[in-house]
């Protein structure tokens, strides 16, 4: 099939992009790297949309330190996230997850404001701006506003943006000294979505743990978390197996997910520290 558009049209800037959607009435789709969105529009799960192209919009990419954090946006492909000597420096978890996306050609053209906003619940990077606690910046019509991670995922494809907003940027934390980043995941074959993953950021303050593919959303795995600061290893894994509600399809079930989420733990905290549950 080909894809069904109901129009198209390239935005100058941001202040552009919002008034193609306001006119759009309720119909306009944001088109960056395209890797979702056009696949959708060609199996003819999105018609009749019009499109709204923000790609080249210069002041939505590139990766900065600014106001203690790292800023990065969102039209940053995930290309340049794996190379980024910042990226690099200040959030690890982001340059192993590009490792794992997909083929060459999609990270090539797949931007991580893309991949969060579609918040495919198996993709990498919605789970690992949550992990490292991230904050996703909007603007829309009534103005900019930002959106902690935790908030932002709310189910299958669905996010805190609203009718009409772009998310233009995300920000995380400077990495602390000793802190450690660990993304784990088992899939068929490399490139394949994972049949379940995980991301472990060890700090100062304690650990955060979230898993993808494992659910309809990344999960924040609290009490395997509360578990890791107590020390308790083995608690953490059978926590986190607890915590976890994962499908059944015809790649695995649900009780195979459940059980590798757990292995995965174990492999990730050996990666850290040496320690086994």
């Amino acid at each position: 099939m080909k894809a069904l558009a109901g129009g198209y049209a390239r935005a100058r800037d941001v202040t552009h992009a919002l008034d193609l959607l306001a006119q759009a009435d309720g119909m306009g789709r944001v088109l960056a790297g395209g890797q979702s969105l056009i696949a959708a529009m060609n199996m003819r799960l999105s018609t009749g949309d019009m499109l709204v192209d923000i790609s080249r919009i210069a002041d939505l990419r590139g990766v900065a330190v600014e106001d203690g954090c790292l800023r990065i946006g969102a039209l940053t492909r995930h290309a340049d996230i794996g190379t980024d000597p910042l990226v690099a420096t200040h959030a690890p978890l982001l340059v192993q997850a590009v490792h794992h996306i997909a083929h060459a050609a999609i990270r090539n053209r797949g931007t991580i404001g893309g991949s969060l906003a579609h918040a495919d619940p198996a993709a990498e990077f919605p789970a690992c701006v949550l992990a490292l606690g991230g904050t996703i910046h909007l603007q829309g019509p009534e103005g900019v506003r930002q959106v902690a991670a935790e908030d932002f995922f709310v189910d299958v494809f669905e996010t805190a943006i609203e009718e009409g907003e772009i998310l233009t940027a995300i920000t995380l934390p400077l990495l602390e000294a000793g802190e450690r980043h660990v993304l784990i995941e088992t899939a068929r074959r490399s490139g394949d979505y994972a049949l379940a993953g995980l991301c472990v950021v060890k700090r100062a303050a304690g650990h955060r743990v979230t898993a993808f593919s494992v659910g309809p959303r990344p999960v924040l795995a609290m009490a395997a978390m509360e578990r890791l600061d107590a020390g308790d290893t083995a608690g953490a894994v059978d926590a986190l197996r607890a915590e976890i509600d994962p499908p059944s399809d015809t790649q695995a079930s649900a009780a195979y997910r459940r059980h590798l989420a757990g292995v995965l733990l174990t492999r990730a905290l050996h990666d850290l520290t040496g320690e086994t549950a």
